[in-house]
């Protein structure tokens, strides 16, 4: 998560939303950050990856607070960092860019409406416009009347609306959000997420997020970061339904085995599973291609030992943990929800035998 929550670097870049493109190349400790990316005007991009793999440093650089040791910004077709010889380098205020994060930052000794007008008066709106402006975007925030009240007197979510109404404002040519929600309740989340789905609405943004219901409430597209390299993009439902990696499988909740093609079938070991999609039955036809099976933990069943068929397989429960619908079983070979009931007995340790149905199933190439 980036120091910077929020950072007004646009407020002379009033105007239509434009797009935005980028090769950003920053140096690591232990890798390189090296993602291309490209915002369509008006388009919200997602962006998820594991902890540590470069997201926020994304950011960071688009907004323009990390040099590139490599690599091109641009902004609505204007390059605004490129290395190069001589170096083409716009600092941080005048790129056009607003960088949200999880803390609003907001002014402490300005009130509310003065928060959201300082972008404007800064630009050289005259105080009157700017302040009127600001009470018009907290009415579309969601916090009609509030212009005279302080951030000290401010719930976490109404500090982020105010904060949003501050960043758009100013009428920037993108937005870049570095996980504003994660601070949140789920419930005060969720009508922050509406406000922002509503608001950005129209504008070009670049959405860095841990949750996977963030990026198909808010987002066109997600682009997937891991060790600094993109790993999988598209359309945000297409991506988590065929996850190219265990993370993406992981916030999409389903489990991916990897493996090969096995007479028609997915192979790993002495485990098989079939499926009855034709579209992954072609992706199978070729004995040995990479290939994963996809599918939920609730298409899983524990299967008694009357059940014998090929599809069935043995592992072992490494843990349980409760849910609100059952218990998530955890195995060495994949995660299974089962109804409260159906899990007494179950132990840490124990052997159980299960299946998947292959109309639940899908395969990806490996």
């Amino acid at each position: 998560m980036s120091g910077e929550a929020i950072s007004e670097v646009g407020s002379s870049a009033r105007g239509a939303t434009t797009g935005l493109r980028a090769h950003v190349v920053v140096p690591r400790e232990h890798f390189a950050v090296d993602v291309a990316i490209e915002v369509a005007a008006g388009e919200t991009v997602a962006v998820m990856g594991p902890s540590g793999a470069g997201k926020s440093t994304l950011l960071q650089a688009l907004a323009g607070f990390v040099p590139l040791s490599a690599g091109e910004i641009s902004v609505g077709g204007a390059t605004v960092d490129r290395v190069s010889s001589p170096r083409v380098q716009i600092a941080p205020m005048h790129r056009g860019i607003v960088l949200l994060g999880q803390d609003a930052r907001l002014f402490p000794h300005l009130s509310v409406r003065e928060n959201v007008a300082f972008g404007l008066r800064s630009s050289g709106i005259a105080a009157r416009e700017a302040r009127a402006t600001a009470d018009e975007w907290l009415d579309r925030v969601g916090l009609p009347g509030s212009g005279g009240r302080m951030p000290r007197e401010l719930s976490g979510g109404e500090g982020q609306r105010v904060a949003v109404a501050r960043a758009l404002a100013a009428s920037p040519r993108a937005v870049l959000l570095d996980e504003p929600l994660v601070a949140l309740d789920p419930e005060t989340a969720g009508g922050i997420r509406r406000m922002l789905r509503e608001q950005l609405a129209g504008t070009t943004t670049v959405a860095v997020t841990h949750d996977a219901e963030d990026a198909v409430s808010l987002a066109d597209r997600l682009v997937v970061v891991e060790a600094g390299r993109v790993t999988q993009s598209g359309a945000v439902r297409e991506v988590l339904a065929s996850p190219a990696s265990a993370f993406v499988a992981s916030i999409a909740g389903m489990n991916r085995l990897a493996g090969v093609a096995s007479e028609g079938e997915w192979r790993g070991g002495d485990m098989r599973v079939a499926s009855a999609d034709a579209a992954s039955q072609a992706l199978a036809a070729t004995d040995g291609a990479p290939l994963a099976a996809v599918f939920r933990p609730g298409d899983v069943r524990v299967v008694g030992p009357e059940i014998s068929d090929a599809g069935v397989w043995s592992t072992v429960i490494t843990s349980l943990e409760p849910t609100v619908a059952g218990v998530r079983v955890r195995t060495e070979a994949v995660v299974v929800d089962v109804p409260l009931a159906e899990a007494a007995g179950m132990a840490v340790g124990m052997s159980v035998r299960l299946r998947v149905d292959p109309g639940a199933v899908r395969f990806v190439a490996g």
